[in-house]
């Protein structure tokens, strides 16, 4: 079937569907059966075997195994069975973790996967004789959809009817200037693909106009699923701070191995034996490298990512998460994110009359003729459900009309098939107007409407001075004021253009229409302010119904300015630079304004948020530190451009998602500062052992069950500690700020410097009590193990653990009690044997308690005596 080629009827026949009505579920259904989804391959998801097998890739791990044959082999030559324990030891350790990140890998995968279902994109489909709102991956050939700027194409397909209709399709073509399509012309079965100019292609989208189509192909049958590979790929997941992290570890391993050649030649020099010393200098190596911080890393940011979901943000890109708790100004559109997106028309002004009408369920003959004419001169609709609620689909403007049209007892179905529209203007946001050509009592009744400044220049009849009397006395009220004229012509134009159809125009009347502001948006606003976010209001509205609403919120304060985009476009750089901090409201502007407006702040330093949610939105999305597209009115291409989707189109949203990345940041800086400062006291632990005494206070297979066993579980539940509060009230982080400053890196290093002594100390006291290396050994290994379990509490606030709560965190409590009955385990059984553990005094046991909890102290007076401060 060359769809392009044949004639429609002929087509519409052979796929058995009917352009009006479209398939029945049940023929659906069928489709579905027999073509599958409408989805690309995408690439085989890894097995377990492979994520498993994975985990061995890291050279810390290699040496470990390295390690584990060589004393397996030595084991085996010297015939000794006790030597086994270790390398088993070290066998099992390394298995089990990567047992843990095949799992975690495996959780990661399947909560992507979940997020690409929350964004699936949907296509506009006739079923059954309806238009319903489907995931595009329902579609089957012989679907008729409807397209509109700003959508996706989700599927191949023939077009029925075409008004306008540009389409980008320069992922099939490579040509970057949108394609022009014509429903009506019958193009060549050898065509190249870029002149099939009454066809559209899924993955491509519509830039201009409105059309129906027919679905021709679906999934891998599709254009874009032919050359699927091209699309194939996995995006680079790590974030700037995990490569940081990353490159920190490559330092740390190269500062490792100095220490470990030095070691190994001073035991090699003091006769130790070299399997010992070999495993030791392995062991400090491996305590070094916080091998379990990319993961956690990653399981933290899954973790937020997955919270944010439950709040109504999904984030598209995981460098977002970052960059939203530095957010310093947050650009937001007015309508549906600052207000409640429900518009209803409240007056109508008709031209002619002394004042305004209050819209309700029984209207004057007049406001209803002016209903009229609004209703058939727009592309929303509504559903009205089962338990009464309204479903607005399409612009809110539009569908309050429609509403305030159906309220008073016309349908808008109704009103298409009385008065057929044979031709349209579609809406942009250049003009500011949509016109529609309908016959209306067996004339050509040109429709038009839109923004009163656009089109009271263009009325040559009606009293348009009194229009705009009205149009003031409207918006001073904050209403959204739309006007509407229309004209009779004799035939309909081959060619539509606003030159001929929009001039000329009898003016009829206007409608006014209200968004009340979001409750919750008031308190975001002034969340804000706290949290040092600027609030920006940019809309496409009057500068007085702007102003009006920002003030109400909080936004547009004393002393700030409100703007029109005409006004900014007379501003040259300097001028604009200059003035940009005192801007809190802009009105009418343009695409290339947002644009305009996002650079002026980030070159003041600061980190831009913008909203958008249509088709022209997207450059400024993109150009945007985050960029926020809305769930509910976005087009799809807006969603494509932006890092985060509002899945509830509420700037409260937004406020709590940044409020999520400054708690998602500051839990990955707690956890960076529990396992950097803990292995930091391990390596000096032993290094200065080795240095000071020839003796190491650790033996490798201690040290290996410390740092692998005893650390992962209390890093990862710090790193699920919830949102401390408070983290609103503070500044936002500077941009190029680095985890380690304000003197973060410092506190890391004394506390490791702190570790290393308390392990010290309850070696020397070992050996002196019971004067043998192993009661050594046994004190520090409980110390050093026990203290980071400690420490893990302090890393979870600035604040004094009195204040947060020692048990507040029930993740982080059961990570310490495993890990303590793990460390118990080795300590108070026989394993410890195995382990080179011995039985100690009891008075033993206690002073090794409190070398355990020297850190709590420490860390309570660097607190109360302002050391270490909240929010830093």
């Amino acid at each position: 079937m060359v769809p392009y080629s044949r004639e429609l009827p002929e087509l519409l026949d052979e796929l058995k569907t009917d352009a009006d009505a479209g398939l029945t579920d049940v023929q659906a259904e069928e489709r579905i059966q027999k073509y599958g989804e409408n989805k690309l391959q995408e690439k085989k998801k890894k097995t377990n075997l492979q994520r498993f097998a994975e985990q061995f890739k890291d050279v810390m791990i290699v040496i470990l195994l390295a390690a584990a044959a060589v004393s397996f082999a030595i084991a085996v030559h010297e015939g000794d069975g006790g030597e086994f324990f270790e390398p088993v030891l070290i066998l099992a350790i390394v298995v089990a973790n990567a047992v843990m990140g095949m799992l975690q890998e495996g959780k990661a995968e399947k909560a992507m996967d979940a997020l690409k279902s929350l964004s699936a994109p949907h296509a506009k489909v006739m079923r059954n004789g309806k238009e319903e709102l489907l995931e595009a991956s329902r579609l089957v050939p012989g679907d008729i959809i409807r397209l509109e700027a700003g959508d996706f194409v989700p599927a191949d397909a023939r077009l029925i009817r075409s008004s306008s209709l540009k389409s980008e399709e320069s992922a099939l073509t490579g040509e970057s200037v949108a394609a022009e399509k014509d429903a009506g012309v019958l193009v060549e079965e050898k065509a190249a693909l870029g002149d099939r100019v009454n066809m559209v292609y899924s993955g491509c989208s519509i830039t201009y106009g409105t059309g129906t189509a027919v679905v021709t192909a679906t999934g891998m049958d599709t254009e874009m699923g032919k050359i699927a590979d091209l699309l194939e790929g996995a995006e680079d997941a790590q974030t700037p701070l995990q490569k940081k992290l990353a490159q920190l570890g490559k330092y740390l391993g190269i500062l490792a191995l100095a220490a470990c050649a030095v070691i190994f030649v001073v035991g090699l020099a003091d006769g130790i034996a070299p399997l010992e010393i070999f495993m030791t200098a392995v062991s400090l190596a491996v305590s070094a490298i916080p091998e379990g911080l990319p993961a956690i890393v990653t399981i933290v940011l899954s973790i937020g990512v997955q919270r944010m979901v439950k709040k109504n943000a999904i984030i598209r890109r995981l460098p977002a998460v970052e960059t939203l708790g530095s957010a310093s100004v947050i650009c937001s559109d007015k309508t549906g994110t600052l207000t409640q997106n429900r518009m209803t028309l409240v007056k109508a002004y008709v031209d002619g009359e002394e004042g305004t009408e209050d819209i309700g369920a029984g209207n004057s003959e007049k406001v209803r003729e002016l209903l009229k004419l609004g209703t058939l001169c727009s592309d929303g609709s509504i559903q009205i459900r089962e338990d009464g609620q309204v479903q607005h689909i399409g612009d809110p403007t539009e569908t309050s009309i429609i509403l305030a049209a159906c309220q008073n007892g016309m349908e808008k179905d109704e009103l298409n098939s009385e008065y057929t529209r044979l031709g349209e203007l579609p809406f942009d946001s250049d003009r500011k107007l949509m016109t529609t050509i309908n016959e209306m009592n067996g004339r050509y009744t040109v429709i038009v409407k839109g923004a009163c400044d656009m089109l009271f220049s263009r009325c040559v009849s009606g009293n348009v001075d009194k229009a705009r009397e009205e149009n003031e006395k409207m918006s001073r009220q904050a209403l959204r004021v739309i006007a509407i004229a229309v004209k009779e012509i004799e035939e309909i134009p081959e060619e539509l253009n606003s030159s001929e159809l929009e001039n000329g125009l009898t003016f009829k009347g206007l409608v006014g229409m209200i968004d009340p502001p979001r409750p919750e948006a008031k308190e975001a606003v002034s969340v804000c302010r706290k949290a040092g976010i600027r609030p920006v209001m940019i809309t496409g509205d009057h500068v007085v119904t702007a102003s009006a609403i920002a003030k109400e919120l909080g936004i547009l304060r004393e002393g700030d300015q409100a703007v029109t985009g005409a006004e900014l476009d007379e501003m040259g750089e300097k001028e604009f630079a200059e003035k940009v901090e005192h801007i809190s409201v802009y009105a009418r502007v343009s695409p290339e304004n947002k644009i305009r407006i996002v650079r002026a702040w980030q070159a003041k330093g600061q980190i831009v948020s913008m909203t958008g949610d249509g088709v022209n939105d997207a450059p400024a999305l993109k150009a945007a530190d985050i960029g926020c597209a809305m769930g509910i009115t976005g087009t799809d291409v807006a969603k494509g451009a932006a890092d985060m989707t509002l899945t509830d189109d509420n700037f409260a949203t937004i406020v709590d998602a940044v409020k999520e990345g400054r708690g998602i940041y500051a839990n990955i800086k707690k956890v960076v500062g529990f396992l950097l400062g803990t292995n930091i006291g391990e390596v000096l632990t032993v290094f200065c052992a080795m240095i000071l005494w020839r003796q190491t206070p650790l033996l490798s297979m201690q040290l290996l069950w410390i740092n692998l066993v005893t650390d992962g579980l209390p890093a990862v539940a710090l790193g699920m500690e919830a949102v401390e509060e408070g983290i609103m009230d503070q500044k936002p982080r500077p941009k190029d700020e680095g985890i380690f400053a304000r003197g973060f890196g410092l506190r890391i290093a004394l506390q490791g410097l702190m570790f290393g002594l308390l392990s010290l100390i309850a070696f020397r006291i070992g050996i002196q009590v019971t004067g043998e290396a192993a009661g050594g050994q046994t004190m520090a290994f409980m110390v050093l193990a026990l203290s980071q379990v400690v420490q893990a509490f302090n890393m979870r606030s600035n604040r004094s653990l009195f204040k947060t709560g020692f048990f507040t965190n029930r993740k982080l409590n059961m990570a310490a009690l495993i890990s303590v009955l793990l460390v118990a385990a080795v300590v108070f059984t026989p394993a410890a044997e195995a382990f080179g553990l011995i039985i100690l005094p009891v008075w033993m046991y206690l002073a090794a308690l409190g070398l355990i909890l020297v850190p709590l102290l420490v860390m309570e007076c660097s607190k109360a005596f302002g050391l270490i401060k909240h929010g830093e």
